[in-house]
């Protein structure tokens, strides 16, 4: 049975969301520009995220849109009785939660480092058909913090020791990166070429994965 975002989406009449996309807290930036059906659901839209910014979907995740909490509910779900309901992502789309220019919503990665990401709706364009099943990456600046390396906090820190070769941990950093990095990085292209794999309108975890694992050139 086709859900009724599926069917919805399979009209390609939705609008054209314009976000932008800052991590909060990081003193240089990190920012991502995107281009995202408006009728995208809130899980297909998690897995723009986690390819354009360079996550690898290790760790749980959430929208919050005031007081509401959008997830997983099949990984993530109210634990206490007084914790506020989390609401399934795949049942609600972008342009539900946020209906109007320049409203503004979270998204949170890794509940541990807590990476809290600020996403503003900059402008909301006519329906496009070629654009109706993709996301594009319009613009960006800066490299993805590496997974588990502490938060903003424990970033700024792990910077501090890479630039400076003197540092007792210098070498164990580099040892735990296991590959070249820099902060300064951020390739378009590359983006958008692994976006374009993104299926629509539902993204699978083995999908997501893949494209993932050869986004960062990982291989089984």
């Amino acid at each position: 049975m086709i859900s009724a975002i599926e069917s919805a989406a399979g009209k390609c009449n939705a609008a054209i969301y314009q976000l932008t996309v800052v991590l909060l807290g990081s003193r240089q930036p990190v920012w991502r520009q995107l281009q995202v059906p408006g009728d995208a659901s809130l899980d297909w839209l998690h897995a723009v995220l986690q390819v354009a910014i360079g996550w690898t979907n290790s760790h749980l995740h959430q929208f919050r849109v005031g007081e509401d909490c959008y997830s997983d509910t099949r990984n993530h779900f109210a634990e206490f009785e007084d914790d506020p309901e989390v609401l399934e992502e795949r049942k609600f789309t972008l342009q539900q939660i946020a209906p109007r220019e320049q409203d503004i919503f979270r998204y949170e990665y890794d509940f541990g480092d807590s990476w809290e990401h600020e996403i503003t709706v900059d402008k909301i364009l006519p329906a496009d058909a070629a654009a109706a099943m993709t996301a594009l990456c319009l613009n960006g600046a800066r490299a993805c913090p590496p997974e588990d390396c502490g938060g903003v906090g424990g970033y700024e820190n792990l910077l501090k020791i890479l630039k400076n070769r003197k540092h007792p941990e210098h070498q164990s950093m580099n040892e735990w990166l296991g590959r070249a990095f820099d902060s300064g990085a951020f390739d378009v292209e590359k983006a958008n070429f692994w976006l374009r794999k993104l299926k629509w309108p539902r993204v699978t975890e083995a999908n997501l994965r893949k494209i993932l694992m050869g986004r960062d050139d990982y291989h089984e």
